[in-house]
């Protein structure tokens, strides 16, 4: 269960700002991959925030419910992306901390420390902690992911329509069973990731 523990514990060691960042779409085998970025007051009522966890063990209901008291109570709750063309060409490792680096510049409030979802960013001059299994740990990370996946959804649900076949709106991207038919049958999109597997390896 997430919890507020390790913020509580930066803040009483005189970091006022406490930055959760996570990514979403990294293993999927079409569109970009998207990094959330949130900072709550150090002030924030716990119990407003209690029902933030881990967005893989949210309902999209839930996920949408929970975007909407994000975005209402924290000081900054922003996404950044990285593009299919990013990814193919300097890796997802890369592309996934660029869209990471991306979403904390798009906030106009500064952290003063960063918790980071198995990441390190050494190009952001912050203090940090890469926790592993961050967002089942740090509430604010936990509300990263949210907003992460939530954005994502309904931008891979909006681009569904280009693609008919592909039930985008469905898979998001990731590859289920009855995506890697439709590869197969109908080749990949310019949304697809070429550089992974089966996707690489297919002659079209």
């Amino acid at each position: 269960m997430t919890s507020l523990e390790i913020e509580r514990k930066l803040n009483s060691q005189g970091f006022g700002l406490i930055g959760g960042v996570d990514e979403v779409g990294r293993g999927c085998l079409a569109g970009p991959v998207a990094a959330g970025f949130v900072i709550f007051p150090s002030d924030i009522d716990d119990q407003i925030l209690s029902q933030i966890t881990d967005s893989k063990k949210l309902t999209a209901i839930k996920r949408k419910e929970l975007l909407r008291t994000i975005q209402s109570e924290a000081l900054s709750a922003q996404v950044g992306w990285a593009s299919v063309e990013e990814i193919d060409s300097m890796g997802i490792a890369p592309a996934t901390k660029l869209a990471m680096q991306r979403a904390i510049e798009e906030s106009l409030i500064r952290p003063d420390y960063l918790l980071i979802d198995a990441v390190k960013l050494d190009d952001i001059p912050v203090p940090q902690r890469s926790i592993i299994k961050g967002d089942q740990i740090s509430r604010t990370i936990a509300a990263a992911s949210i907003v992460a996946k939530v954005i994502r959804d309904e931008y891979m649900s909006d681009v569904a329509f280009k693609y008919p076949g592909y039930d985008f709106e469905k898979n998001k991207g990731y590859g289920t069973k009855d995506h890697m038919i439709a590869i197969k049958s109908f080749g990949p999109t310019d949304l697809h990731r070429v550089s992974f597997e089966p996707v690489a390896s297919m002659n079209f």
